[in-house]
Parts: structure tokens; sequence; C-alpha cells
């Protein structure tokens, strides 16, 4: 991960220790797991570990280092979040509590979330769909089929306001 993008993930959850804490703790795990050097790979395995008891067993956060997530990635009050390890997130995307992303169906495909998504608390987002860039995914939203860029998705039935 490059410097830069330490710099968006540290501007974007600043504000919050704790949100902080688990990006910067997400970054160091994923750097981690990606070793191919032997040597490093078993260096890096406690920080795997601590990663893995610290974030989700102690926090309640389930965020995989195999988690694909662009720069910018800000999780607020985490508690309940849970992230398929297949899942891909762009940059600037924003998560927030008690949050599935996930499979429809065990082996399933996750979802792909686009750049600048807002995921709102209580959300369900699952299969195999696409979330278009900077949309806004509100509280207590359940999504199962793509949403276009700049959209607006609300309402247990995903009600889907295109931009325009």
């Amino acid at each position: 991960m490059k410097q830069s993008d330490l710099r968006r993930d540290w501007e974007r959850n600043r504000v919050s220790v704790k949100s902080l804490f688990i990006i910067l703790f997400f970054r160091a795990s994923v750097w981690a797991a990606q070793r191919t050097n032997p040597a490093a790979k078993l260096l890096g395995l406690p920080v795997r570990i601590l990663y893995k008891f610290v974030v989700e067993i102690v926090m309640g956060i389930e965020l995989p280092d195999r988690v694909v997530a662009g720069p910018g990635l800000a999780v607020f009050h985490g508690v309940g979040l849970v992230v398929n390890a297949r899942t891909i997130l762009g940059s600037n995307v924003t998560l927030r509590q008690n949050t599935t992303i996930g499979s429809k169906i065990d082996g399933g495909l996750p979802p792909r979330i686009g750049d600048g998504v807002s995921v709102g608390a209580n959300c369900v987002i699952l299969g195999d769909i696409e979330v278009g860039d900077h949309s806004i995914i509100g509280a207590g939203t359940v999504l199962t089929r793509d949403c276009p860029a700049r959209s607006v998705v609300h309402g247990p039935k995903a009600q889907i306001r295109e931009p325009g």
C-alpha cells in the first residue's frame, strides 16, 4: 500500500480513534497476508492473528484481511459489521454498524461496491451484484440487485432512485 493511500485512510478516519485503529490494523494485516517470502509470511503471522482476535473477536467486526479495499475506506461505529472475504470495495467507501455484505449462498459471489459509496447502518447487501460509484445505500436497506452510479437506495425493498 502506498503512503498516499494510507494518508487517505488517515484523513477519512481521523475523527474516531476506534475507526482509525480498525483501518490501520486492517491495512497492516492485509500487508502481512500478501507477503510471498516464507520468512516475511512467518513474521507477519502474529499481526494477522492479533488482528483477527482484536477486531473480530473483541470488537465484533468481521473485515477479513482478504477483502480488496481501495484507499480511503472508512468504518464508523463498526460493531456488527460483516464483510465477505471476497468482497471488492472501491476507494472512499464508508461502512456503518450492523451491516452485512456477502453472498446469497455458500460459495456464491459477494457484491462489488464502487468508489465513493456510503452504506448506512443496518444494511444487507447480498449476491453477485454491483453497487455503482457514488451511490448512497440508506439505513435499513436490503439490496439484492445492481444499482447504477449515483443512485440513492432506501428501504427494506431497496427502492432505487436513479440520478436525474
